[in-house]
C-alpha cells in the first residue's frame, strides 16, 4: 500500500503541473485580452487547487506514515537528519516548499471570490501561480538530483 501511494503522489504531480501551466496560461490571456472573468476560468483553478490539495494529503500520509516517514522511521539522534541530504529533503525541504506552493494555489483560486475588478483577479492570481509553479520545479525529488531523486513516472 505505500508503494500504490508513493506512486499516486508521483503520478498527482503531473497532473498539478498540467493544470496549473493551464491556471497560468488562463490568467494571462484573461489578464491580456481583459475579458470578464468566466466560470471555465473558475474551474480550471478548482481543479488545480483540489489536486494540489490531494496531493498534500497524499505527502502528509507519506510524511508521517511512509517508509521513512517521521514517526515509522527509526530516530535518529537529535538534529542528525539535517546532515543527511536525504532525511533533511524529504522531511524539511520538500514539505515547506509544497505547503507554501499549495498556499500560493489556494491563494490564486481565492482571487476568484474577490470583489475587485476582474484584471485585478487575473493579475494578482497569475502572480500567485507563477510563484506556485516556481517552488514546486525546486522542491519536486527530480530524477537527476544526486540521493534524492524518484523516477519520471511510478513504477520506472
Amino acid at each position: 500500500m505505500a508503494t500504490g501511494l508513493v506512486h499516486l503522489h508521483n503520478l498527482l504531480r503531473w497532473i498539478i503541473l498540467i493544470l496549473l501551466v493551464l491556471s497560468i496560461i488562463r490568467a494571462y490571456s484573461g489578464m491580456a485580452s481583459r475579458r470578464p472573468l468566466t466560470d471555465g476560468v473558475r474551474k480550471t483553478w478548482l481543479f488545480t487547487m483540489i489536486a494540489a490539495h490531494t496531493t498534500l494529503l497524499l505527502g502528509l500520509i507519506q510524511w508521517f506514515f511512509g517508509r521513512f516517514g517521521i514517526i515509522t522511521h527509526p530516530r535518529q539522534e537529535e538534529g542528525s537528519f539535517m546532515k543527511e541530504k536525504f532525511y533533511r529533503f524529504y522531511w524539511l525541504e520538500h514539505p515547506v516548499t509544497m505547503l507554501l506552493a499549495i498556499l500560493f494555489i489556494t491563494l490564486g483560486y481565492l482571487q476568484y471570490k474577490k470583489p475587485v475588478a476582474d484584471a485585478v483577479k487575473y493579475r494578482k492570481a497569475l502572480v500567485f501561480f507563477l510563484l506556485a509553479l516556481l517552488l514546486i520545479l525546486i522542491g519536486m525529488p527530480w530524477p537527476f538530483r544526486d540521493m534524492i531523486g524518484r523516477p519520471w513516472f511510478p513504477g520506472m
